[in-house]
């Protein structure tokens, strides 16, 4: 391609104990170093190879929303996502193998089977939902123990198709800032910083998260404490790749699962701009399909998804059967 690489090599364990004793200082000078060599880049090509992904588990919440706050968001959401052509993706280890309850080689063939897909037939189904969420004003999602309401009025929607993630297969936008009421259970468990969380449960009003709990609810609020964005929502997202189906709490694959959204706490992304900005970006997952309880979603009073699969005849393209090889 005629590109000239610059490899970094990094290594989580390392890092866990580089920010076991991490300051402010000590964040904003790693940053400071890093800045002039990520914004020099054209390209960005993450490539994760992770054989334990609690590595990090050990770092106290303080220290990781400090290296959150003065190193990540500097780094990667201001220059990395904004300002070059990035790509992120999975080597299929053993360590991540194990997460999907498969063997190595089992692993490796559902991985490339997940991150091969055809993207382009997928990106040509995705433009009827892309169409509706532009045009829509009221949603309401209904689940086990979730019924929430908001408005997407005017935000854009984000066709994501194997462009920026690999494995891919997701439409997002945002919400206005302030419209969410209601309370969302998400039902897949979420890795943060080395931490699994299970049993989220969020309450809302006017679009900030007034009750967060959890099986980890003391670190989970001191997540949502980073800032003053992290309890508002910065993305509302369908996910459609039909050949996730099961979670491996890994959330590159987990969001894009088939009959699930995402529903994430913090920063927006400027193509969906819904004004909310923090140093966190926090995808959470509920599956809607049987298998997981079952679930509605309504656009304007008209039911557009039940159980995971698109109720409307120009979505239907994007349902599990319609999107496989």
């Amino acid at each position: 391609m005629g590109a000239y690489p610059f490899v970094q090599l990094t290594s989580s364990a390392i890092l866990g104990q580089l920010l076991s004793h991490t300051d402010q200082t000590h964040s904003s000078l790693m940053a400071t170093y890093m800045k002039p060599l990520m914004a020099d880049m054209n390209a960005y090509i993450g490539i994760s190879a992770e054989n334990n992904i609690f590595e990090l588990s050990n770092v106290n919440g303080k220290n990781m929303n400090t290296y959150s706050l003065h190193y990540s968001k500097s780094i990667h959401r201001d220059i990395r996502v904004k300002k070059t052509k990035w790509v992120i993706l999975k080597y299929p280890t053993k360590g991540i193998a194990q997460l999907s309850n498969k063997t190595t080689e089992q692993f490796e063939e559902y991985f490339y089977n997940v991150s091969t897909l055809n993207y382009s037939k997928m990106n040509e189904k995705m433009e009827p939902l892309k169409k509706l969420m532009e045009k829509t004003d009221r949603v309401k999602i209904i689940a086990p123990n979730t019924h929430l309401e908001f408005s997407i009025k005017g935000i854009s929607a984000i066709k994501c198709a194997g462009e920026m993630n690999i494995p891919d297969g997701e439409v997002f936008t945002a919400p206005i800032k302030d419209s969410i009421n209601g309370i969302i259970t998400y039902n897949i468990a979420s890795m943060y910083n080395g931490k699994k969380f299970d049993n989220i449960r969020f309450e809302f009003k006017d679009g900030k998260i007034i009750k967060a709990t959890s099986n980890n609810a003391t670190a989970m609020n001191k997540i949502l404490n980073t800032d003053e964005g992290a309890r508002y929502i910065g993305e509302f997202a369908f996910g459609v790749n039909p050949y996730i189906t099961e979670p491996m709490y890994d959330i590159l694959f987990d969001e894009k699962m088939a009959g699930s959204i995402h529903f994430t706490p913090g920063c927006c992304y400027d193509e969906a701009f819904n004004g909310n900005i923090s140093a966190i970006h926090w995808d959470l997952i509920l599956n809607q399909t049987k298998a997981y309880g079952g679930g509605e979603i309504w656009f304007d009073n008209k039911l557009i998804r039940k159980d995971g699969l698109f109720t409307l005849e120009q979505l239907k393209g994007l349902n599990p059967n319609n999107l496989k090889h």
